[in-house]
């Protein structure tokens, strides 16, 4: 996605083909959203299985019309009776939405797929990342939660440290893009960096302060001892998901003018000794990851460049020179709308697909 605009991309290898649908009809809620967008052409582009696929939304998209594997498939309210006939659900919606509408559908006897912040900590509910947690898809009630964007592309590229050597503590700061504030996101960075070049003051809405042309050191609202609940988020997520309350994480969240991947610069500190080769071999074997490193010649992750793909990019990777050896430093980006969000959540959904065909 770039300016506001989707762009298909086609996976070069097709994880699902041939295989028989475990769960019959589908439902995708919030399916006109930025990331609901990206769910339908993830399910087209990795021929998730199914036989009936249904969406659903708010009120001003039902009658729209969505093509998704040559079907056109017209948007129906989003209500407590919408559920009684789907098996699986993908739901990308504001918390207050998951809230109401999720226990419906389990009610109805399906598993949901959670994109929004309402369920992430819940104790009944595992939070998951299929590269780093697959084993705790088992332990579900009915619903699945997928994490905030940015704890997602961290943990993929922590896990395999932690494996080798547990982390201690990580030092994380983000640059996160517009488009995870939504669409509105987008459209404001837009018309915010017009107005600058215009010379005008240009207004704000969806940010705190024009977004033009700056950077806002502040995501979501003040949490805990000066930490915002973006920041937090990647405290308590991290912990869950690596399944170690050890792990000591300082966030800092910021917003940058940047419409599409978040990037991150990080630190971690690990209780054995580790290499920068070491690392960059982890990094190397681990799924999900690409290693993108060569200072010399100028090569290393960026937003634009990790526009519309699925794996999180590691590179800038190096000891760290304050510490006593047992520290890594790397920068890590990734598209917050694919494996950030709508990748993630069909990943989850293959999962369980998987986990059931086999039991």
């Amino acid at each position: 996605m770039t300016n506001g605009v989707v762009h298909r991309v086609h996976s070069p290898s097709n994880p699902n083909s041939g295989l028989t649908p475990v769960y019959e009809t589908l439902a995708v809620v919030g399916a006109t959203g930025a990331v609901g967008r990206i769910v339908l052409q993830q399910l087209e582009t990795r021929d998730f299985p199914y036989k009936r696929l249904k969406l659903l939304a708010s009120q001003r998209s039902v009658g729209q019309e969505v093509v998704v594997k040559g079907e056109t498939i017209k948007i129906e309210l989003l209500a407590p009776g919408a559920f009684e006939d789907v098996d699986l659900v993908i739901a990308s919606t504001p918390d207050e939405v998951s809230a109401e509408f999720a226990p419906y559908a389990v009610k109805e006897g399906a598993v949901v797929v959670d994109e929004s912040g309402f369920w992430r900590m819940d104790p009944t509910v595992p939070l998951i990342v299929p590269e780093v947690n697959p084993e705790a898809i088992g332990n579900h009630k009915g619903i699945i939660a997928s994490p905030n964007c940015s704890t997602t592309q961290m943990v993929v590229a922590l896990a395999p440290i932690h494996k080798a050597c547990k982390i201690k503590r990580v030092v994380v700061s983000t640059y996160q893009a517009t488009s995870g504030a939504g669409l509105a996101g987008n459209v404001e960075l837009m018309t915010s960096t017009q107005k600058v070049l215009d010379g005008e003051t240009p207004s704000c809405k969806t940010f705190q302060y024009p977004i033009g042309f700056n950077l806002i050191p502040q995501i979501g609202s003040e949490k805990f001892e000066g930490y915002t609940s973006e920041e937090m988020k990647m405290v308590y997520e991290t912990r869950k998901i690596m399944g170690d309350e050890d792990i000591q994480v300082c966030p800092t969240a910021v917003r940058v003018p940047v419409t599409i991947g978040h990037s991150e610069s990080i630190l971690v500190e690990t209780e054995e000794p580790i290499t920068v080769e070491q690392a960059t071999e982890l990094f190397n074997q681990a799924a999900g990851i690409t290693v993108v490193d060569d200072l010399q010649n100028r090569r290393y992750p960026m937003p634009r460049d990790c526009d519309g793909r699925d794996d999180v990019f590691v590179g800038r990777i190096r000891r760290d020179i304050s510490g006593n050896g047992n520290g890594i430093a790397f920068w890590c980006v990734s598209d917050n709308l694919r494996k950030g969000a709508a990748t993630n959540a069909v990943q989850i959904a293959e999962l369980l697909q998987q986990s059931v065909a086999s039991a």
